[in-house]
């Protein structure tokens, strides 16, 4: 037996061990060829949006396939978030695919102890004749000698699901009809 010198016994044991390692990950053809998993996400469209929990906007990737959401995670090139998610960023997925969910107009009528479901029909034109009504019972042209042209009898909210477009015309709409309790979810 030759005698190693110790750097040559540590070379010898590192190609060693190194070979071993190779042989044990190597394919074998029957896993070469077996066929790729899935995806949850394969056939989906994909749509960037921003989260509606909180005022700082990170940004989503919503997939959907046959008008239904597969799945939502964090947009890795959004320049608030770089793809993480908070808790309930990562929850959101529940909000679009909810069997407890509502997705009809429910109306319980002044007094009554009853929900009842109405249509869109309905729904649309009762608001904004209530908002108008409101708006004129409520309605302030004068405070004094001074023209304040406002109402106090309606606020507005406006959330982190908006972005600046949205915000601007709700404001302008807002304003329009007097309303001067005007505020912001990430303020509140």
């Amino acid at each position: 037996m030759s005698n190693l010198s110790r750097r040559e016994f540590m070379t010898l044991s590192g190609a060693t061990t190194g070979g071993a390692l190779l042989a044990s990950l190597a394919l074998t053809t029957e896993s070469a060829a077996s066929p790729r998993l899935a995806l949850k996400t394969d056939g989906t469209t994909e749509t960037s949006t921003i989260c509606p929990y909180c005022g700082v906007g990170c940004g989503l990737i919503v997939s959907v396939r046959d008008g239904k959401v597969v799945n939502i995670e964090g947009d890795p090139d959004h320049p608030v978030n770089e793809g993480s998610l908070c808790s309930k960023g990562m929850a959101l997925f529940q909000i679009a695919v909810n069997d407890r969910r509502l997705q009809k107009v429910r109306y319980r009528a002044p007094g009554s102890d009853q929900w009842q479901e109405k249509p869109w029909e309905w729904a649309l034109p009762e608001i904004a004749n209530r908002v108008k009504a409101t708006r004129d019972a409520t309605f302030k042209a004068r405070d004094g000698d001074k023209t304040v042209n406002r109402t106090e009898g309606i606020a507005g909210l406006g959330g982190a699901a908006l972005d600046n477009e949205e915000c601007y015309l709700w404001s302008k709409l807002a304003r329009a009809l007097g309303i001067v309790y005007l505020e912001h979810q990430a303020r509140i």
